[in-house]
């Protein structure tokens, strides 16, 4: 996302973030730092792995200190080792101090998913297929979450509800079968939008073909269906492969060719890559 833009979705809720964690004051910070001081604290790697989010980082400390600024040594995506120094953190003490929990949250959330969607598309390289991921995110957390996918190099399907059709089991069951609800998209939905239908099994993969999808998701099928419903697609219509895949099962999907497999576990599932702000220094007297 360009970087403007990720500010103006993102300021916001890192506001709020700061603000659940400060409802009147810090009374630690308050109680060791009752005047400005300059300081610095320096970022450690505690794992090896890819940083993400450096921005919002800044974020944090800028909104409680506009004069904060953080001297990176990594760039954005960079993969970052166990004990290595990343940045330099330079702001008034209180600001260091007050913000450090909610900066380093960040942080580690969208490294931690930068560095899974790293592994998992890593399968994936060269071989025409696209790992994406869903809507499955943190509430509040999407804008970060689906920036760090897509700086671990996987890409980012919708982003909510307003982006595109697709039409679920249950949107299917409301309409009264498939070619019902494609046809009430066609209907409805701007012309520019694909219709995405998602189906579990070979009668439910004939309708869509039938019905004109544009997108066929094979939802929770064994390997030989998903071949055999590919072959009753035959380029009719992209085709994307999901159901609880992770980064342990991701590699048997590669053989199928499919246009894109997504993943839920990209975000729901990554760990956190362990960080730490540690040495704070005290500079001087503001």
């Amino acid at each position: 996302m360009n970087p403007i833009t990720l500010r103006l979705q993102a300021e916001p809720l890192v506001r709020m973030a700061l603000q659940e964690d400060i409802t009147s004051e810090d009374v630690s910070t308050a109680s060791v730092m009752p005047q400005a001081a300059r300081g610095e604290v320096r970022l450690i790697a505690k794992q090896d792995g890819v940083i993400c989010g450096l921005d919002v980082f800044a974020l944090a400390f800028q909104l409680l200190d506009p004069t904060a600024r953080v001297r990176a040594s990594v760039a954005e995506g960079d993969e970052v080792a166990s004990g290595q120094e990343l940045a330099i953190v330079e702001a008034d003490v209180r600001a260091l101090l007050s913000a450090e929990r909610v900066a380093l949250n960040y942080l580690q959330r969208m490294s931690g998913i930068a560095t899974y969607a790293r592994r998992m598309s890593a399968l994936f390289a060269g071989t025409g297929t696209q790992l994406v991921d869903t809507r499955k995110t943190t509430p509040n957390m999407r804008v970060f979450e689906k920036e760090a996918v897509r700086v671990g190099g996987a890409g980012n399907h919708r982003y909510n509800l307003s982006d595109g059709v697709m039409l679920k089991d249950n949107h299917i069951d409301a309409a009264g079968g498939i070619a019902a609800a494609i046809a009430a998209a066609r209907t409805h939905a701007p012309f520019v939008r694909k219709v995405e239908v998602e189906v579990e099994n070979l009668d439910m993969v004939r309708e869509a073909v039938d019905a004109g999808a544009d997108i066929i998701m094979l939802d929770n099928m064994d390997h030989e269906t998903m071949r055999q419903a590919i072959e009753l697609i035959d380029g009719r219509a992209e085709v994307e492969v999901s159901g609880n895949v992770t980064a342990e099962n991701a590699a048997a999907l590669v053989d199928l060719g499919v246009d894109y497999v997504s993943s839920g576990a990209l975000t729901h599932s990554a760990p956190i890559l362990d960080l730490s702000l540690k040495h704070l220094r005290v500079l001087g007297q503001v």
